[in-house]
């Protein structure tokens, strides 16, 4: 099979996997070709992987970074940059799969001018889907158009496969319930940036591994469930699952499960995107069931309010998850930046949806003025709670890493 791929955000997590992951299936033989790359300020980083896989096209942050990869590149080599870059290596004529692995709200018009183009997205931007929904949707032509990338949701696809709409009661994410799943509550506005950043389970950029720590990335894949399979809200549960092998789970009608499991390792559902239908050897480590014990429990009440938080942003709808994914975005990075502690992620996102009027059927520009809105509104907050915003610590204009 003939592949020609874009990855947006090759330099972050989930692109450098990526690339890891095409070296191998080009080393045993895949037709596999990658056309073009996009990142934010990892200059020389994503120009080795431009001349390593002679790429055609490339996209950065602006035109200081444009100009330094200028220097290192061919002048074969098209060299873009901005929103605007972002989605001409998006819809690339020579493209057959975009891999959006862009971090934050700077992913939904890439993925909205993939899916234009007539292009098949792997998406592991899932804030495409929690701001945008309705609008990706719109524009998926057919089911195998949109394959998503996250764990759960490439379980979940899987788990569903040859089944009816009718079949299926219920699905289930798991969640390893991040750093902090066992600390006191009552310590956690004592814990610092790199405690969060210690994932028990995952290796994961550092906003999604604070995202686990707070359950909010848990919210964030249920509102990209409720698009991607078309379920009610309240057909979608959460379980707390330490061991993080069980990553997504079918309950059927008929009182069985079908379940998905596989070592925590992103590279498993990020090949099986590159390739899918298929399911390629060899395995990123090994992995047996021996000795495995496997446990679950409901998110206890309370425990984690910024995923209460966003979730009911979520069953809301219109533009409410797109203020709670920008208010999100700020509020982690300044905790990051170690200007405000963990416990204000909540209390921050709360204040930004109490002062928020949703609209319920937003337009593009409808989103991306509520998510203005919201980053403004947050840094608010915090100069009144915590003293003045010393810069802007995430910018939408696809500049961070994933």
């Amino acid at each position: 099979m003939s592949m020609r791929i874009a990855i947006l955000g090759a330099t972050g997590s989930i692109g450098v996997q990526a690339l890891e992951v095409v070296r191998e299936l080009r080393g045993r033989g895949e037709d596999i070709e990658i056309v073009a790359l996009a990142a934010g300020r990892r200059v020389e980083e994503l120009c080795r992987s431009a001349r390593e896989f002679g790429v055609r096209a490339i996209s950065v942050l602006g035109p200081a970074e444009a100009g330094r990869a200028r220097q290192l590149l061919p002048p074969s080599v098209e060299i873009l940059h901005g929103q605007e870059g972002l989605e001409v290596i998006a819809s690339h004529p020579e493209v057959d799969l975009v891999l959006n692995a862009v971090v934050g709200a700077a992913g939904l018009r890439a993925t909205l001018a993939a899916l234009s183009a007539g292009k098949r997205v792997a998406l592991a931007n899932k804030e495409s889907l929690v701001i945008g929904g309705h609008l990706v949707m719109e524009l998926v032509r057919d089911p195998d158009q949109l394959i998503p990338v996250d764990s759960e949701h490439s379980a979940i696809r899987q788990a569903l496969r040859g089944l009816t709409g009718d079949e299926v009661a219920r699905l289930w994410i798991t969640a390893s319930g991040g750093a902090f799943r066992d600390r006191d509550p009552a310590e956690l506005s004592q814990v610092t940036p790199e405690e969060a950043l210690a994932h028990p389970t995952w290796n994961m950029g550092p906003r999604i591994t604070v995202d686990s720590a707070t359950l909010v990335n848990k919210a964030f894949e249920v509102i990209e469930a409720h698009w991607l399979f078309a379920m009610p809200y309240g057909r979608i549960g959460v379980l707390l699952h330490p061991q993080s092998i069980v990553h997504g789970v079918a309950e059927l009608v008929d009182g069985s499960w079908i379940a998905v499991l596989s070592t925590p390792d992103m590279r498993i559902p990020i090949k099986y995107a590159l390739t899918y239908p298929r399911h390629l050897p060899p395995p990123p480590r090994g992995f047996s069931l021996a000795g495995k014990n496997l446990e679950f429990e409901e998110i206890p009440e309370g425990r984690y309010p910024a995923f209460e938080e966003v979730l009911g942003a979520g069953i809301e709808g219109g533009t409410a998850p797109a203020v709670a994914n920008a208010a999100d975005e700020e509020l982690v990075a300044a905790f990051l930046a170690g200007r405000i502690p963990f416990t204000a992620i909540a209390a921050g996102i709360s204040h930004v949806l109490e002062r928020h009027a949703p609209m319920p059927v937003p337009r593009l520009e409808d989103i991306l003025s509520a998510d203005a809105w919201a980053r403004e509104e947050v840094h608010r907050w915090m100069a009144q709670r915590f003293g003045p915003t010393i810069g802007r610590e995430r910018r939408m204009d696809g500049s961070d890493d994933r």
